[in-house]
């Protein structure tokens, strides 16, 4: 995935001259987890800019750029680094358009490696993907496979509006081959088609329920699993076909499930499916606590067999 995203920023770099990288580490040392190794020797210090550690000033240069006609790609070396920029992104970056009447736009990417998976110390493991996909005005995406990775990184590059792009850390080293373009990489897509459970994941928590559905299915339960890919907005259509088909839905994610996003995405699917569904939808995330020590992350994240947990409760309710 890391290669993916590389390859990603390689080719938007070279579509357009107006498109730069910046963030600490992005260019002599090819960032944290070397996915912009050998970008700055490419397209030069100008182009793929290291800059000096300060988030929102990072986030705030940015946008100048971006009202001079640039396409800034900003990396945030770990998740729990992005909150001295959280000011920058919510009040400035989001708000541009609506506060100008469209007038003018803010086409920042801001890359966040999230998420934990690889044993890391306090403020880098943290999933905090709702903060900003409660934020009108910003798009939130999720990458799960090196397929994705690669093509939805273009597509947040050109976009109009910001984009906050999550990196699944644990992901970064999965292999996979890159296709053809295809459809909105954006879209929600069915990765794997079942009629007892649907189960709804995104980001680093897809591998995850993949698993979980690999175990029932040798137990003759065949799982629908759903990669969500956009955070926000949502689109519930393919979501809402899905519980209707199945009648029960899970939904996986590495954050909190209090305040998670699974919240908000069981209140619309119980909302329009409320007389397809067999039992309630119900949700599987990290528990409700700081992330612990590298040692106990394993028992604080969702693992496949919480997953199979939930949904045989839900098969039994």
């Amino acid at each position: 995935m890391s290669q993916a995203i590389n390859r990603g920023l390689a080719r938007a770099l070279e579509h357009d001259p107006k498109v730069m990288v910046m963030g600490q580490d992005v260019g002599t040392l090819g960032g944290v987890f070397r996915v912009t190794e050998g970008l700055q020797r490419r397209f030069g210090s100008d182009r793929i800019v290291d800059t000096t550690l300060a988030e929102s000033g990072i986030i705030g240069t940015a946008l100048g750029l971006s009202l001079r006609g640039y396409r800034p790609v900003c990396e945030i070396q770990f998740d729990g680094f992005v909150y001295p920029a959280f000011n920058q992104i919510v009040s400035q970056v989001a708000k541009l358009r609506a506060r100008t009447l469209g007038r003018l736009h803010a086409p920042v990417v801001i890359r966040i490696p999230a998420g934990g998976g690889i044993g890391a110390v306090e403020h880098h493991s943290e999933s905090n993907e709702a903060y900003f996909a409660h934020t009108a005005g910003l798009r939130v995406v999720s990458c799960a496979t090196p397929d994705d990775a690669y093509w939805m990184i273009q597509e947040a590059i050109a976009s109009q509006d910001p984009v906050v792009f999550f990196e699944p850390k644990r992901l970064y080293w999965r292999k996979g081959t890159i296709g053809d373009r295809g459809d909105d990489r954006f879209a929600p897509a069915v990765v794997r088609a079942g009629e007892a459970v649907t189960i709804i994941a995104y980001g680093g928590a897809l591998a995850v329920a993949l698993a979980a559905a690999e175990e029932l299915d040798a137990a003759g339960t065949r799982c629908e699993v759903i990669d969500l890919r956009s955070l926000a907005p949502i689109d519930y259509a393919p979501l809402v076909d899905s519980a209707r088909k199945t009648g029960r839905v899970v939904i996986v994610h590495e954050a909190h499930t209090a305040g998670g996003l699974g919240g908000e995405i069981a209140a619309r699917v119980s909302e329009e499916c409320f007389y397809s569904l067999e039992a309630p939808v119900l949700r599987v995330g990290a528990y409700n606590l700081p992330y612990p020590p590298a040692r106990l992350e394993n028992e604080f994240l969702p693992d496949p067999a919480r997953v199979v947990d939930a949904i045989t409760r839900s098969l039994n309710w």
